[in-house]
């Protein structure tokens, strides 16, 4: 590198740059945003009583996790503007807790090729990981940190 002393700076750059491409800050997906309470969610949702439940910031999620109640999968992008970016999610328990939320979806069927963690850290969020809802017989797979 003697000809070009500038090169690992310039790759890393680069580097840096299309990691941070890669997760578009600019549309983001509402489920899943870091929060510390609900009205850090749904910014666009002019009207956030139209969402098919009460939202909420999960804390029991690090760094907190915006999303909402729901019934079914279809609850939670029910609301035109309420899904950016069109990755399914899912209605789940979260924790054996009784009632369900929305989550970003990383089950088998939504993944395709990339692999649960690897879609996770793609479509929702590099510090993002695939794991259980802990939801016991309605158990669901999901994106969170």
């Amino acid at each position: 590198m003697r000809g070009f002393p500038w090169l690992p700076l310039a790759l890393f750059a680069g580097t840096f740059a299309l990691a941070i491409a890669c997760h578009d800050d600019d549309d983001p997906e509402y489920v899943g945003q870091p929060c510390e309470s609900p009205a850090d969610c749904y910014p666009a949702i002019e009207d956030p009583s139209l969402l098919a439940g009460e939202v909420e910031c999960l804390d029991k999620v690090e760094g907190g996790y915006c999303t909402h109640l729901c019934e079914v999968d279809a609850d939670c992008c029910a609301v035109e503007g309420e899904c950016v970016s069109g990755y399914p999610q899912v209605c789940a328990p979260f924790e054996n807790q009784p009632d369900k939320r929305c989550f970003l979806s990383c089950e088998d069927s939504d993944v395709g090729e990339l692999g649960p963690d690897e879609y996770c850290r793609t479509y929702a969020h590099p510090s993002f990981g695939c794991r259980s809802t802990g939801g016991g017989s309605e158990n669901r797979k999901v994106c969170v940190p």
